[in-house]
């Protein structure tokens, strides 16, 4: 897939915020340090587009950042950090699960996970909560370069044994540095954009 052309189209709160142009959606969740600006920017080819920040849990609207004017990559706030208050994270809860609820144009959702750590309880939670809407979903393991060639086959483990995956979903190796799993993250766009 080339990309020609990427902009951040939208910030969201609530739905009257979101495009209305009918182009396929996908969305990006995962915890606040789990590296969703790095992801991004690996996936559109552009070094610091996403900014990545040293604070985690700063992005707090819906980010519709769209792609070669043919679909969008949806990110939202991170979750399982601490600092943020629980009324804010309430509210970031409240306001991804409307957007679950209500979009049609959400074709996948990309789950990102930290491949060199054991999958806490808030990823299974999260993609327990994806299930209950349907959604198909693929696990994204990131940052898989930063694990040597002897621990991999333990982390892959780890992560298999943790998700009990649906039909139809399933999981990609992810390294931003290597662009190790890029092209099945795009194989897998492919299918859903005309």
């Amino acid at each position: 897939m080339k990309i020609n052309s990427v902009e951040l189209s939208n910030l969201a709160v609530r739905i009257s915020q979101y495009p209305n142009t009918n182009l396929p959606e996908f969305l990006l969740v995962g915890r606040s340090n789990v590296g969703k600006s790095s992801f991004i920017n690996a996936l559109i080819n552009r070094k610091n587009f996403a900014h990545t920040s040293a604070t985690p849990g700063k992005t707090q609207t819906l980010n519709f950042y769209i792609v070669n004017d043919s679909f969008y990559l949806v990110d939202v706030p991170g979750y399982g950090y601490a600092q943020v208050n629980k009324q804010i994270q309430k509210k970031f809860g409240m306001m991804i699960e409307e957007y679950l609820k209500t979009r049609k144009e959400l074709k996948r959702v990309f789950m990102l996970v930290d491949f060199r750590h054991k999958v806490p309880d808030d990823d299974i939670l999260m993609y327990n909560f994806l299930k209950y809407y349907n959604i198909p979903v693929t696990i994204v393991a990131t940052k898989y370069d930063k694990v040597n060639m002897s621990g991999r086959k333990k982390c892959e483990k780890n992560i298999n044994e943790a998700f009990k995956l649906y039909d139809g979903d399933n999981i990609i190796y992810f390294s931003s540095v290597t662009k190790k799993g890029k092209e099945e993250i795009y194989d897998l766009i492919k299918k859903y954009v005309n």
